[in-house]
């Protein structure tokens, strides 16, 4: 999702780690390590990495670096092959069919357990072939002074994703700024116990 949409969810972290200045001036070698790897031609269900904010195709960020400023600006790309299920139970239902005659013909009745579970893998495969993937396109901007991040997304599998991929690209560690950590950090660990037992209020 874009950071510059009318409207957007947002997913605030801090990170954890001081940064030393040798690694942030590494970022953008880093950033083009781990960047995103096109699945167009293959058959692979899932990939994803890191990819220009401004153009979700430029990985090696030739028409706009990640460098803004005091911040970083960069996203994650995530592409993902999707068959529909009836699609897959047609074709898997149609190998089958075919398999079973060609099991008649040789006096065998049935297909295996086995065979089918190889079969319905080949069908997939196939079908992975024939479809293109679907991408989607997180942003995320790295505030250097605060070390702080804003990632344009509040989907559980996508933060998850976003989390672990960054530790290993940086070596570094996320810590989501929920409510209760946002409090803590502006009065103290020392608040922490009084805040574990806070209670909502509800309105009427």
């Amino acid at each position: 999702m874009s950071i510059l949409s009318a409207s957007l969810g947002l997913t605030r972290y801090r990170v954890m780690e001081d940064v030393p200045s040798e690694l942030l001036r590494q970022v953008p070698e880093k950033l083009r390590q781990f960047c995103f790897v096109d699945i167009d031609a293959t058959a692979e269900e899932r990939s994803f990495g890191w990819t220009s904010i401004d153009d979700m195709l430029d990985v090696n960020w030739t028409q706009s670096p990640p460098e803004k400023a005091d911040y970083f600006a960069f996203a994650l790309r995530l592409d993902t092959r999707r068959i529909p299920p009836a699609v897959l139970k047609k074709h898997t239902t149609i190998a089958l069919n075919k398999e079973l005659e060609h099991n008649k013909e040789q006096g065998k009745n049935f297909v295996s357990r086995d065979r089918k579970r190889e079969i319905k893998e080949q069908v997939t495969l196939r079908l992975r072939a024939r479809t293109f993937p679907i991408p989607a396109v997180f942003d995320i901007i790295w505030n250097l002074t605060a070390n702080r991040l804003l990632l344009a997304t509040t989907n559980a599998k996508v933060r998850a994703l976003f989390e672990d991929y960054f530790a290993l690209t940086f070596d570094l560690h996320l810590e989501p700024l929920t409510p209760f950590f946002m409090a803590m950090d502006i009065l103290g660990e020392d608040a922490a116990p009084k805040l574990e037992h806070l209670e909502p209020t509800i309105f009427a």
